[in-house]
């Protein structure tokens, strides 16, 4: 661990595996956008669907970070760090969730069930169960829509990077972003909703372009802090080993960031 590079990628996997989890313990709250800007709700109308607003998982508010923190990884150590990281972070989710549900099927003692009376809570095993009890058809959609979204967003920014070379950092991030996010809002509505609820086509779609656009929205106001973590990361490496990292996260030198000495 005294690899400069290697403590920087068990930091961001830390980070990233966290992130990651902490957006889906959380997904079950739904927010309003515009009652948090203070705006008029939208009421908008997409395919025969009215009165749409962004009413959103608060699952949102991290993802856009995890997706940052793709392209970083991306950038440095190359696709299979990527998808070490993901499986990672779909492991432990899928243990997380699982322990969850070992946890609601527990037997609680009486007292614990009306403890929170005076507060405004009849039943306590019930609250829990409703927060993390989340239906499998909404978790089992949440974690493939990670998955492909992340080769997605791999495959993408290696494409735009190989045609783009070094230059041109904005267009391989967001790019790669934006369309990742456009999979990632379409597959976990139609796994939880289209075959989970029977959802229309109609509903299906319209719900996922209301989340696309804020998503869109957000890839595109945190493009800056791509170049903002670039900056602190060369600082922290060293110019040298930023490039050695580069070259070989696009396989031009041995693959694996454990090779790239460090930086003194």
């Amino acid at each position: 661990m005294n690899n400069k590079p290697a403590k920087l990628f068990a930091l961001i996997s830390a980070f990233f595996v966290a992130n990651a989890l902490i957006a889906e313990c959380i997904g079950g709250k739904i927010f309003s956008l515009e009652a948090v800007l203070g705006i008029p709700t939208a009421n908008i109308t997409l395919f025969g669907e009215t009165n749409l607003s962004f009413a959103l998982t608060c699952g949102v508010l991290l993802w856009p970070i995890e997706f940052v923190m793709t392209d970083i990884v991306n950038e440095y150590y190359g696709p299979k760090a990527v998808r070490r990281i993901s499986y990672t972070a779909v492991a432990l989710i899928t243990y997380a969730f699982i322990m969850f549900y070992l946890a609601i099927k527990t037997t609680p003692p009486a007292w614990w069930i009306g403890s929170k009376v005076d507060s405004g809570i009849p039943n306590m095993q019930d609250a829990f169960s409703a927060i993390f009890g989340q239906g499998m058809w909404i978790i089992l959609g949440s974690l493939m829509a990670f998955l492909v979204s992340q080769i997605v967003d791999v495959t993408i920014f290696h494409k735009i990077k190989r045609a783009t070379g070094e230059k041109w950092v904005w267009l391989r991030a967001t790019g790669s972003t934006l369309v990742s996010q456009l999979v990632d809002s379409f597959i976990v509505l139609f796994i939880a909703f289209k075959l989970g609820n029977n959802w229309s086509w109609q509903k299906v779609l319209a719900i996922c372009l209301m989340n696309y656009m804020y998503k869109f929205t957000m890839a595109v106001v945190l493009t800056p802090l791509i170049y903002f973590i670039e900056a602190r990361i060369e600082k922290y490496l060293g110019a040298e080993t930023v490039k050695k990292m580069k070259r070989s996260a696009m396989g031009q030198e041995e693959d694996g960031f454990m090779n790239i000495p460090t930086a003194g």
